[in-house]
């Protein structure tokens, strides 16, 4: 399991890590909390909270030594800490405030260090184990099973907004805990942006209608986008469209375990420049999913990592023609010893609604 990964790091550096991010505390216990601490050895782990969720977490939580009430940090943490034979305690400064560090610092009973468990943590998230990739499949399902829901909505004069809307519904009706994120419904001229909005903009003869958007189980993510037509599409779209699609599936084709990251970027980068759309391509390839929507591995240009077998990553090359449409297509999947295992099962060859 990956606390018993945590676990063993902190018994090579003779420390205990204190961690206190609801991102990483989810990541390591399974159990989401606004109010919570996590201490790991190289011996144990305990996990404290309050009394809104002392119970719940007493019932999920199998991956930790005890689970305990947080009254506050000094009354309940601090006398634990003291008990404990360690040289150092590591904190994750890349998640908390300055003051609030500073303010470990004058309470600790030991050296703080900064700087280290951050990437101790990066490292061990970025390997998704069999467990996780369940869950990011099954959020997956949810996503695409809503898709189908609405496909036969997306049609001359629909809402951005009200569809937007009703995809988000059928995926919390369908059994997903919360949304990925905003999602993100462009049609015609819209569809230009990236991170487009929804608006009232009503959907016309001819657009290309971008959608964008995921679903959560078990606190792990799902991420996916399509591009579809509406009513007819002109040579200059298709042209578009099939680009983008060559590069997605040219960057699939070459993943692989020890591959550089900014490799696959230029993969995909290549294929939509020779075809004269490069200054249109505005942003990387692709990034990790996991507990957080975007997080370790980046698939970019700028990227120093290699693939690992285990990673869970986006490809989702795009052009974007301001002020006349765009296109993306993504998928999710796992890097394995063999490629790439893609979790995407929803079509991906041009459709026209």
């Amino acid at each position: 399991m990956s606390i018993q990964a945590l676990k063993e790091s902190m018994k090579e550096l003779k420390g205990v890590s204190l961690i206190l991010s609801e991102e990483n505390i989810l990541y390591f216990t399974g159990f989401f909390s606004t109010n919570g601490v996590l201490l790991v050895t190289g011996e144990t782990a305990l996990f404290y909270t309050d009394g809104r969720y002392i119970e719940a977490a007493q019932n999920r939580i199998t991956s930790c030594d005890d689970v305990l009430l947080l009254k506050t940090f000094d009354e309940s943490v601090l006398p634990t800490l003291k008990t404990f034979n360690f040289e150092n305690i590591y904190v994750e400064d890349e998640r908390l405030s300055y003051a609030r560090v500073e303010k470990l610092k004058k309470v600790l009973p030991a050296p703080l260090q900064t700087g280290v468990l951050d990437e101790i943590i990066r490292k061990i998230r970025k390997v998704k184990i069999e467990e996780q990739t369940d869950k990011i499949i099954a959020a997956q399902r949810i996503a695409e099973q809503a898709l189908e829901v609405i496909k036969p909505q997306i049609v001359v004069g629909a809402v951005e907004r009200e569809l937007a809307l009703e995809l988000d519904y059928s995926m919390l009706r369908l059994g997903a805990q919360a949304l990925s994120f905003e999602t993100i419904f462009v049609s015609g001229a819209n569809s230009s942006m990236p991170h487009g909005v929804p608006t009232d903009k009503k959907i016309e003869y001819g657009d290309f209608v971008t959608i964008d958007f995921g679903a959560v189980v078990d606190g792990y993510h799902s991420d996916m986008t399509r591009t579809f037509a509406v009513g007819t599409v002109s040579n200059k779209q298709k042209d578009v469209y099939e680009t983008v699609l060559r590069a997605q599936l040219n960057a699939i084709e070459a993943i692989l375990p020890g591959k550089r990251c900014s490799d696959m970027d230029k993969i995909a980068r290549d294929v939509i420049a020779q075809r004269g759309y490069g200054e249109f391509f505005n942003h990387s390839l692709g990034h990790g999913v996991g507990v957080e929507i975007h997080e370790p591995p980046y698939l970019s240009a700028k990227s120093e990592e290699t693939l690992e077998v285990g990673n869970v990553v986006t490809v989702e090359p795009g052009i974007y023609l301001p002020g006349e449409f765009g296109v993306r297509i993504e998928d999710m999947g796992l890097v394995t010893e063999n490629g790439y295992r893609n979790f995407t099962k929803a079509p991906k060859a041009l459709e026209i609604l």
